[in-house]
């Protein structure tokens, strides 16, 4: 690997994750629609059928609860399989794999068992794709038990995400987003070893006045919020990339919220049942003296449109996200 970072887009940086994990370790297998020759449906599998061959990256029918079950098959047997979902929005096909079969063997079997399946799958709204593939869908398994769940929010995270769920052996769901494919950013390529471990969230910007609290395309957002709020007001935002939302790292968040006193979560997702809702609801039980109350910014309870219009208004602005943070700074 090489030893210095490279600008690279998102999408590459899924590819080298995945390309890197195949290289290191002969069990890992990819699995999905047109991921293959096609290069799957955003590329990120460009090239990987050409150097690993039709028996570690071979495309399935359209049939995700199907082939999820074959990945939990070949991962009880010694593959690491990586299942690709082509949209997040078309997960709940395959819950019954991915909620009650994946992650429930190692109880199940009393520990003999581990079933080491990464799923990955993009979503995202600004696509202009309508109300039926337009979710990011992270906060749909968080009452899964045995079940790790990632959101990357840049080219770092993206690799560093994928990597660590590949090399688990606990069954992960890897969320990217659309929107974010084309997009470029610094990446290291490393080995697991000298990465975060599941669960732990990135604090990506210092600040003292609020504690802001992004994933997905909302990080890129937040850091422009609060980059613009420092040059024109002074307002000093500390801006978390939360990465994992199970298991979801309370300790760094907590620890910034004491210092800040004041919190802003940011998710492209409706609040009720997501992870934000349960950052607030745990700060508040454990006791947590707010300096201001919490304030989420999330979209509308409404069906996303093929209208840009319609779709830019529910989709969190950096105006949106500005206007928060400033309120919570009083």
């Amino acid at each position: 690997m090489p030893s210095e970072a490279a600008v690279v887009t998102y999408r590459e940086a899924i590819r080298l994750a995945l390309d890197d994990a195949m290289a290191a370790d002969g069990s890992v297998v990819l699995l999905g629609e047109d991921i293959a020759k096609a290069g799957g449906p955003f590329k990120t599998t460009a090239g990987l059928y050409e150097k690993y061959g039709a028996g570690r990256v071979f495309d399935t029918p359209i049939a995700e609860n199907g082939f999820c079950g074959i990945a939990l098959g070949m991962a009880l047997t010694g593959l690491r399989p990586v299942v690709e979902i082509m949209f997040s929005d078309f997960l709940p096909t395959a819950f019954d794999a991915i909620a009650m079969e994946i992650p429930r063997w190692r109880f199940m079997s009393g520990g003999q068992l581990s079933a080491p399946v990464t799923v990955r799958a993009s979503g995202g709204a600004g696509g202009r794709f309508g109300a039926q593939t337009s979710s990011t869908a992270e906060s749909w398994f968080l009452q899964f038990v045995g079940l790790q769940v990632a959101v990357a929010g840049s080219p770092q995270g993206a690799y560093d995400l994928l990597s660590v769920a590949i090399a688990s052996n606990n069954p992960t769901v890897v969320f990217d987003h659309k929107a974010l494919h084309n997009t470029k950013g610094e990446l290291l390529r490393r080995g697991v070893e000298s990465m975060s471990p599941p669960g732990k969230a990135a604090v990506v910007r210092s600040g003292g006045d609020v504690t802001v609290v992004a994933s997905l395309q909302m990080l890129r957002r937040a850091l422009e919020a609060a980059s613009a709020l420092e040059d024109s007001e002074g307002i000093s935002a500390e801006v978390i990339d939360i990465r994992w939302l199970r298991p979801l790292d309370f300790e760094t968040v907590s620890k910034s919220v004491a210092k800040t006193g004041r919190l802003v979560v940011v998710e492209e997702q409706y609040h009720d049942g997501g992870w934000g809702a349960s950052l607030i609801s745990r700060l508040t039980t454990e006791g947590f003296a707010w300096g201001s109350p919490p304030i989420a910014v999330s979209m509308p309870e409404l069906l996303i449109s093929h209208s840009p219009p319609l779709e830019d208004f529910m989709i969190p602005s950096v105006e949106r996200i500005t206007s928060a943070v400033r309120a919570a700074a009083g």
